[in-house]
């Protein structure tokens, strides 16, 4: 997330996908002494049918509006999915600079914080950026890293305990700083974004790897498995629901499930808990 001139974010993007793609993935042999394990400059141009020359300037960042064809079969020979074929063009297209901004605070409506609290499975009101900003009793006797003030992918990274709550931290990982490019990732005036990528990338060594990636996926709602402290081992659909600009992510558990009945345990946990704060 480079807003200075030489930012080539085209180029980088095209550069880091190339050395995704193995040359047995498209066809080509691959030899002996062959030193890089992805695709050189040379062999994109040529599957992609434009010259090297005209690929070189696209990676060097000398030719900022390529056309949508030319782009399109790029990610042809990239192996990109829809998102990613987006996110490209995206990439490609030209685009006046903007001055970094601090953008207007996410407020969250009071009917949310209603819906929240009318909610009886974990559910909490995501920000742009994973910023937790509102959550209800559920969502932080589930997690107490769904409490707000807490960022998803900084606690995911960072806490230790998120590590051991996730099942599957490394894919975890992975879909949420996808997921994250996909937001913000091109977006060089967002000083909330850029503050978190400037911290995760120092403080965290997944981060720098997968970041480099420039990986693009979609949110989209899920099933995970996750280790409670409390109540064991559960398996949960998680949701993702827009309103308003912001995200309502809701955990729920199929019907008669044992993790139906570990949700109920915990239903009664935040019940107690929350009659303790009431006494008090």
């Amino acid at each position: 997330m480079d807003e200075s001139p030489a930012a080539n974010r085209l180029g980088d993007y095209l550069q880091a996908r190339r050395g995704l793609v193995t040359p047995e993935q498209v066809g080509l042999p691959t030899a002996k002494n062959r030193r890089v394990t992805g695709l050189r400059r040379e062999e994109v141009a040529l599957l992609a049918g434009i010259s090297l020359d005209y690929y070189l300037r696209l990676e060097r960042g000398r030719d900022h509006n390529p056309s949508s064809q030319v782009l399109e079969s790029l990610a042809r020979v990239l192996q990109l999915d829809d998102v990613e074929t987006e996110y490209l063009i995206g990439l490609g297209a030209h685009r006046p600079r903007s001055r970094r901004r601090h953008r207007p605070e996410e407020r969250v409506p009071a009917r949310l914080h209603h819906l929240l609290a009318a909610l009886e499975v974990p559910a909490f009101i995501e920000g742009r950026s994973f910023d937790v900003l509102a959550s209800n009793d559920m969502a932080t006797v589930f997690s107490p890293r769904l409490a707000p003030g807490h960022n998803r992918l900084r606690s995911l990274l960072l806490d230790e305990e998120e590590r051991a709550f996730q099942d599957d931290w490394e894919r975890a990982t992975v879909d949420a700083i996808a997921s994250f490019r996909h937001l913000v990732g091109d977006d060089v005036t967002d000083t909330r974004a850029i503050e978190i990528v400037g911290e995760l990338s120092m403080a965290s060594a997944r981060f720098r790897t997968i970041w480099a990636r420039q990986d693009v996926r979609r949110l989209a709602g899920n099933s995970t498995v996750v280790h409670h402290p409390s109540v064991g081992t559960m398996q949960m659909h998680r949701e993702k629901l827009p309103v308003d600009g912001l995200m309502l992510v809701v955990y729920y558990p199929d019907a008669d499930s044992d993790s139906a009945e570990k949700l109920r345990l915990l239903a009664t946990l935040s019940a107690d808990r929350h009659a303790r704060s009431t006494e008090a």
